[in-house]
């Protein structure tokens, strides 16, 4: 992984955003997942330079990560996030944008599109989880595995490089021989942010309230790719493809031999599949900033 490109800071709506912005052409912003230690750069430093050859990439830390304000939430999660997105997207001066995403990102990706068409081209998520149930019925740990992770990570003896290790290998990897020991160092480095570790440790709810989008889901009308993991550890194929009938122009596509991170783990093919699915939708010359 190349290192981080420069650093910007764009304050809107009483928050302050931190993102990276590289390349030229159709605006594309990219949203992280929501593990210890995520940023923008972590999840999509493998693959974003292969996208900036020809898009204006714009990486967002995400509200409670990275560089961004770790300020609470009060209220339905992804509203809050979506709301907030669309004022760093009036600052940055962004009429309209594809979104590239995985985990807690497509949340907040799906919610705009949902809430606010005109201002999404087209969606790619990844090992998200909008709908609290499966096609046949309850999630697994009823879609707690990834705060259950969380809590274990900073639980008992606190963050430690080998629990971090462990966490990413098991849940986001599927060979994690070939995690990367930057990648592992970033990551666990970031996990240590006081502030983060304050959120880790709150006894109320900092994040908000955990939404449901279900019915959110039919009033999307732009397309949207679900690329996913064979091996997701959170979720397994039969999901997507029930989100994606959900969605009136919902399409999936299945990496073997993937799990939750394939954007890291196989970057080249996820570009490929993935760069093909935007070259579909290329806006017009006036629609690029």
């Amino acid at each position: 992984m190349t290192q981080p490109p420069a650093s910007h800071f764009s304050t809107v709506a009483g928050v302050t955003y931190h993102y990276h912005d590289i390349g030229e052409g159709a605006p594309t912003i990219f949203l992280h997942g929501g593990g210890p230690g995520c940023t923008a750069w972590s999840d999509f430093g493998p693959v974003a330079p292969l996208f900036a050859a020809d898009r204006r990439c714009i990486l967002v830390d995400l509200l409670q990560y990275g560089r961004s304000d770790k300020s609470e939430i009060e209220g339905p999660m992804w509203d809050h996030h979506a709301a907030k997105l669309i004022a760093l997207m009036d600052d940055l001066g962004l009429a309209q944008a594809d979104f590239v995403c995985n985990s807690w990102g497509g949340h907040m990706a799906l919610k705009i599109a949902a809430d606010h068409p005109d201002r999404v081209r087209t969606v790619t998520l990844t090992g998200s989880m909008p709908v609290f149930r499966g096609p046949l019925g309850p999630l697994p740990e009823n879609g707690h595995r990834g705060r259950s992770a969380r809590d274990r990570y900073y639980g008992g003896e606190g963050p430690t490089k080998e629990k971090m290790r462990t966490l990413i290998t098991g849940l986001e990897w599927y060979d994690g021989d070939r995690l990367p020991e930057e990648t592992l160092e970033m990551r666990y480095r970031q996990s240590l942010d006081p502030e983060e570790m304050a959120l880790a440790g709150a006894s109320d709810n900092p994040r908000g309230d955990w939404q449901d989008i279900a019915g959110d889901l039919g009033r999307i009308q732009v397309p949207v790719l679900l690329a996913w993991g064979m091996y997701d550890a959170f979720l397994t194929p039969d999901y997507p493809l029930m989100l994606a009938s959900m969605i009136p122009h919902g399409q999936l596509w299945i990496m073997d031999q993937a799990s939750h991170h394939l954007q890291e783990e196989r970057p080249h093919d996820y570009y490929t599949m993935v760069s093909g699915f935007l070259a579909q939708h290329l806006p017009g010359e006036g629609d690029r900033a």
